[in-house]
């Protein structure tokens, strides 16, 4: 693999070799193998801030590093890993399960351009890689996948609830996302797979689904909650996997109400289940029925699932849960840029997002509460990095920020994205970025999902022990800040600063499966060739 790079005068050089490795170990004194975990002991460098008060509203700040000393245990077998999606048959369930079995089954398809062959493109798992070192005068790198054991993608086990009761390979065909000559080789494998009974709430989405919803759970919510730990239990126990990560990717609801006496502590939740309040969502009770069955949640729609209550559930069982809501298109592009303006000295004042698609996410978000949900977890993206710089903001300045979402059934699941950014920059001047991005919505998605299972199944195999572990190992916290690099909305631990910008949340992610593995975080210095 050769790279070819520029000198300061945009002169191309020689080139810069590159190698990919698919495996390596780790020779360290702090880093070892047995026959069944990887231990790393991990020196983390951060700092510490003082001031003193010199009056006047003036400060000295005295910066100081420190270190401090964890160690990792990760458990080195890929399990078998069952998938369960909310929202199976929807475009996103019937894509991911597709696109799985193609990869399996080695399937090639027919278009206009050629013949097609299956890949996770899309996919930070299975399609990025890291930089390991350098080797020769080489740089080295591996597939992110290669950091840590992962299960195996096309090992995936299926199955999943939906309010409709099409099977996977007519539910594929309505998406309309595939190619006609997938869909032809896919449906043999699809058809005989029939999404369970879901949990369906009209008061939580709009209207427009009610044509759909032929394939319900009845009873009260305590009876449906129940349902799905039964549901749960029975995937497992039929389809012989060793471990279950279940997702919603089903229609977003509008956001709930929170209140006290609700759902602000873990009893007032329960008991408001088992009185059948209104109040309490479908993707709430299916939320705790995982967490109730130690089965990792995530979510996968920007709605409030995770109320006061479930969260202290989580806590207290310590299963797994995160979200909120995909990060795949225009939200990341807004990551991406708004944190290279604010960065570069630029002042963002106006960020104006304009989106139209034809989906059946498109139809449902056309209610004004459903796309409020969507309108918060997409309007919040750019709060951390606008309050990162005071030199640009005073308190309590913040961009002009505009979300508009339109249903146009015509373009079905290719979703557009039109954003305008007008900034600040030198002596008053202004500087306008307009951006269209075309996009096949659940294409981009699909790869989301399963690198959040694939993730959300590796955290649970980690511990870490730190100086207030009381000298013993520990599961990492159970509200997942792994996988803000997916969503739109991090879930956070109560106390823990949200990040939204995507460079910080990659380097996160790859620097804690570094330092599983005794590697220091990847600082990009390169002091050796300086």
């Amino acid at each position: 693999h050769i790279a070819r790079r520029a000198t300061a005068g945009g002169r191309r050089d020689r080139p810069t070799r590159t190698m990919l490795i698919d495996t390596f170990t780790v020779k360290s004194p702090n880093v070892v193998y047995t026959d069944g975990h990887i231990e790393s002991t991990y020196t983390y460098h951060d700092t510490k801030l003082e001031s003193t008060d010199l009056g006047d509203g003036k400060s000295a700040w005295v910066v100081t590093p420190t270190e401090t000393t964890y160690k990792f245990k990760t458990d080195l077998k890929k399990p078998k890993l069952g998938i369960m999606l909310v929202g199976l048959g929807g475009n996103n369930g019937t894509t991911l399960m597709g696109g799985v079995v193609a990869n399996r089954e080695g399937i090639t398809w027919k278009t206009k351009e050629g013949v097609r062959a299956p890949d996770y493109f899309g996919s930070l798992t299975q399609s990025a890689t890291c930089r390991v070192g350098s080797a020769g005068g080489e740089e080295v790198f591996t597939p992110f996948r290669s950091l840590l054991p992962m299960a195996n993608p096309n090992e995936i086990v299926f199955d999943g609830w939906d309010i409709s009761s099409m099977n996977m390979a007519d539910a594929m065909e309505r998406a309309k996302v595939f190619e006609w000559d997938l869909q032809r080789q896919l449906a043999p494998f699809l058809k005989s797979v029939v999404p369970r009974k879901g949990i369906y709430d009209p008061q939580f989405i709009a209207p427009n689904q009610a044509q759909r919803a032929d394939h319900t759970i009845g009873g009260t919510k305590q009876q449906k909650m129940d349902q799905i730990r039964a549901d749960i239990d029975d995937f497992k126990k039929k389809s012989g996997v060793d471990k279950v990560v279940v997702l919603w990717t089903a229609n977003t609801e509008r956001y709930g109400e929170i209140s006290a006496g609700l759902n602000d502590t873990e009893d007032a939740l329960r008991t408001s289940i088992a009185n059948d309040e209104d109040e309490v969502s479908p993707s709430t009770l299916y939320a705790l029925a995982c967490v109730d069955e130690g089965v990792p949640f995530i979510n996968g729609s920007p709605q409030n699932t995770f109320v006061p209550g479930l969260i202290d559930a989580a806590v207290r069982l310590g299963s797994l849960i995160g979200g909120d809501d995909f990060k795949s298109g225009q939200t990341k592009m807004k990551s991406v840029l708004v944190d290279f303006l604010v960065g570069a000295g630029i002042k963002p004042t106006s960020i104006v997002s304009y989106n139209h698609l034809g989906n059946n996410d498109g139809m449902n978000l056309s209610s004004p509460q459903c796309f409020r949900s969507k309108e918060i977890s997409k309007s919040n993206v750019v709060d951390d990095m606008v309050a990162s710089n005071e030199l640009l903001y005073k308190p309590g300045e913040h961009p002009d920020h505009v979300v508009v979402i339109k249903y146009v059934p015509y373009v079905g699941d290719s979703k557009r994205a039109m954003d305008e950014y007008t900034s600040e920059i030198f002596m008053g001047g202004r500087s306008t970025i307009v951006m269209h991005n075309t996009c096949e919505d659940s294409l981009l998605a699909a790869p989301l999902i399963l690198d959040m299972c694939l993730i959300a199944e590796l955290s649970t195999r980690i511990e870490i022990k730190g100086p207030r572990d009381e000298n013993r190992f520990r599961k990492l916290h159970p509200v997942s800040v792994l996988l803000s690099y997916l969503t739109k909305a991090p879930l956070v631990p109560r106390g823990t600063p949200v990040v939204n910008a995507l460079s910080k949340q990659r380097a996160m992610l790859e620097n804690v499966f570094r330092a599983c593995v005794g590697l220091a975080p990847e600082n990009n210095m390169l002091l050796e060739h300086k």
